[in-house]
């Protein structure tokens, strides 16, 4: 249940950021999904902030989650520096936090002046066109999660309304942008829908036939609480899925957290390069 606390703690986390970043004025920010932080962009004039030292910020307990949120700029060489905010690890409902928790960080930043968000999540593929170490940019979600973060109290603070029209919520621009950069580098991309789960055990090979059957291509636990977030704060998003691993019963391999992120390393240069491609266009 959202309340005036919730909404001063949002306050005080941003009026942190804003502080810690002084002359950085961050309009981007990249969440990084498991395996991912040496994906970290090369940015220039950077500050590292700790979460735990951010009023209200949960703390990152999955490994593969480094837990800081770095601010910095991306030298571009029309429109000037570009200012970055990446968040190294991000968190999720299956380690206990209610929804208004996991997206709290989203809402600060948006606060601080974040005007785009790059989500990025480790998945499981559910077609076997989707390799692993493919990227899947979003173009939509079937959200299995059993909430929604926008439940609870609403006033005008939150957003404009309690009912954001999901439709669009994934940028087409942003989508066709990425698309390229894939293309440039030498990425096997294509768009797809995902599914969200709760978590953390994986899904059942029962439960990946029935999302094959609802049209869903990957699945993961993560991404579309921020979505949601994201939409009705009037944020443009852009959400960027690399293949991890092919989803229950459709190898015979049992699934291994261990092995996403061994995985998640060798893929994070060439998701590097991704968002270096990427940010001259944002």
């Amino acid at each position: 249940m959202k309340d005036k606390n919730y909404l001063k703690s949002v306050e005080r986390a941003a009026s942190f950021i804003r502080a810690r970043a002084g002359s950085l004025k961050p309009k981007v920010v990249v969440i990084l999904g498991s395996g991912l932080n040496a994906a970290l962009p090369k940015l220039v004039r950077t500050k590292t902030i700790e979460y735990s030292k951010i009023p209200g910020f949960p703390k990152s307990t999955v490994s593969g989650h480094a837990g800081r949120l770095v601010l910095g700029e991306y030298p571009r060489r029309k429109g000037g520096p570009l200012g970055v905010a990446v968040m190294m690890g991000r968190f999720h409902y299956y380690e206990g936090y209610p929804m208004s928790e996991i997206t709290l960080p989203l809402r600060a930043l948006r606060k601080a002046g974040v005007e785009t968000v790059v989500l990025t999540a480790a998945v499981g593929s559910l077609r076997n066109t989707l390799k692993p170490g493919h990227v899947c940019v979003l173009n939509d979600h079937i959200n299995f999660m059993g909430f929604n973060p926008l439940r609870g109290v609403h006033t005008s603070e939150y957003g404009p309304t309690m009912f954001p029209d999901l439709g669009g919520a994934y940028d087409p621009a942003l989508r066709k942008i990425a698309l390229a950069a894939c293309r440039r580098n030498k990425l096997p991309a294509r768009e797809g829908v995902y599914v969200a789960t709760p978590g953390p055990s994986y899904e059942s090979p029962a439960e990946i036939r029935a999302f094959r059957i609802l049209g869903g291509d990957v699945v993961g636990m993560s991404t579309v609480p921020e979505v949601i977030v994201a939409k009705q704060i009037g944020l443009r998003m852009l959400g960027l899925a690399w293949i991890s691993n092919m989803a229950a019963g459709m190898t015979r391999n049992p699934l291994n957290h261990a092995e996403v992120l061994a995985l998640g390393e060798k893929v994070a240069g060439r998701l590097r390069g991704l968002f270096e491609a990427l940010f001259p266009e944002l």
